[in-house]
């Protein structure tokens, strides 16, 4: 039995263990790699770029998902790369599209549509969950030109330097320590940026935030 191999590219445990139990009932797939950033990917592949699939995250410390795409695109034409990511907004869609992804799936896919993605990829398919297909389809037909009005609802240089640092997928604790502030302080920031954007978590901060180009 040929072996499909496969990369993965996942700073989160929690989605990265539950990437790996989908994909453990299929023995043909074989995972080379698993790395925490995009960097961290770049440099494993040097050493060893022998694999057909890479599974990306888009959201990553150090080099996110977009970045490492276009990298490896660039530098290893072979690969075909599939976004696993808890966004489903048109931006990040259009982003890695245009960075050269096959195909784009939602963590939330369960094994078996995470397995025939794989295996449809390295057919020469593109795959998608399906809500992000009919978002591409409407993309082909009204391409995305970023129309939206956009605002900065205020935010200061410090509440933006945070939200960077959420999108990266930190804790409060590494941002404390990123930005040599107090733990409470950096709660108090996020209080803050959560008012004035008019959100109640993270996720939806940052999905405004770059909506509005804030990111």
């Amino acid at each position: 039995m040929n072996k499909i191999r496969v990369a993965i590219a996942e700073d989160n445990q929690l989605a990265l263990q539950a990437l790996l139990e989908r994909l453990k009932p299929y023995e043909e797939i074989k995972i080379k790699h698993i790395s925490s950033n995009g960097s961290d990917l770049l440099d494993k592949l040097e050493e060893d770029n022998n694999l057909e699939i890479i599974l990306m995250d888009i959201q990553m410390p150090v080099m996110n998902g977009i970045e490492a795409t276009c990298e490896v695109i660039k530098r290893w034409p072979h690969i075909k790369i599939l976004m696993i990511t808890m966004f489903d907004d048109d931006e990040s869609l259009f982003n890695a599209i245009m960075a050269g992804a096959t195909g784009y799936l939602l963590k939330e896919d369960n094994g078996e549509m995470l397995y025939k993605a794989i295996t449809d990829t390295t057919l020469g398919g593109a795959a998608m969950s399906p809500g992000i297909a009919l978002r591409a389809l409407k993309m082909v037909k009204t391409p995305f030109q970023g129309i939206k009005t956009t605002e900065d609802f205020g935010l200061t240089p410090r509440e933006l330097e945070l939200l960077n640092q959420l999108k990266s997928g930190l804790t409060y604790e590494r941002i404390a320590s990123n930005l040599n502030i107090s733990y409470f302080t950096v709660r108090k920031h996020i209080e803050n940026i959560y008012k004035k954007l008019q959100v109640r978590n993270k996720l939806e901060a940052v999905q405004k935030a770059s909506d509005n180009k804030l990111l």
